[in-house]
């Protein structure tokens, strides 16, 4: 596991720039949340160029092989690049006030540690030890199933995902999908375009909604549309392990 230093970097003042209470309120009322710029166009590029170094990464997933899909992503090793790093680091401290207070609500356990190390570290002591940091990457026709990042009992019910590419420019279609089964009506689905550099936080597995018996959790699934043209990236950022 790579050690913080614990110094602040320019992604951990990006990271604190975002108007947090915002995203908290559309977090709690659609489940998903999309942030200003975490990384520059230049990051963009430079994640992109490491997905064919293949020592940089632990596995590589077929997604028509598994019928989750068609496409490709690789999981990283825990010898992280230094931008998804610390951009991971920034952004739990940030999380993890909504992921309790969800948890509350939900009369779920919350006691995620302050410290990412430290929750990384529980993960790997119940044989959650796999890193789950994720590149993503599409070509025309692939796109992704409705799925959740669930790899275990640990997990920390906020993920985010970050664009790599430029919609409309790099490629076309591939957008966000999240689907919200809502209790007794129909399914209420979103597609989001990501913004280059920009990320959305989404749920995990559910949200907490209010009910006539207080709060109940509405399950979702997230996935990707359809790849029209181009080709398309994204980084995946989860906070447990797999």
């Amino acid at each position: 596991m790579t050690v913080s230093t614990g110094l602040p970097t320019e992604h951990a003042d990006r990271v604190a720039g975002q108007p947090w209470p915002e995203l908290a309120t559309e977090l709690d009322e659609y489940g998903h949340a999309l942030t200003g710029p975490l990384l520059t166009p230049e990051e963009c590029r430079a994640l992109i160029a490491l997905y064919d170094d293949e020592y940089r990464f632990r596995s590589t997933i077929d997604m028509a092989r598994h019928r989750f899909g068609s496409g490709q992503y690789r999981y990283f090793t825990h010898d992280l690049p230094d931008t998804v790093r610390e951009l991971r680091a920034a952004l739990y401290p940030k999380l993890l006030p909504i992921a309790r207070d969800w948890a509350v609500r939900l009369r779920r356990p919350g006691t995620w540690p302050a410290n990412l190390e430290d929750w990384i570290a529980q993960c790997h002591a119940a044989g959650q030890s796999k890193s789950s940091q994720i590149l993503l990457r599409y070509g025309p026709g692939d796109w992704n199933a409705l799925h959740r990042d669930l790899f275990g009992d640990m997990i920390f019910p906020l993920q985010v995902v970050i664009g790599l590419d430029a919609p409309g420019v790099d490629y076309t279609g591939g957008e966000f999908l999240m689907v919200e089964q809502r209790p007794r009506a129909q399914s209420r689905g979103a597609a989001t375009a990501l913004p280059q550099g920009h990320g959305l936080v989404f749920t995990t597995r559910d949200r907490p909604i209010r009910s006539v018996r207080g709060w109940s959790a509405a399950p979702m699934r997230h996935g990707v549309s359809t790849v029209r043209s181009g080709r398309r990236h994204t980084l995946g950022l989860v906070f447990h392990d797999a």
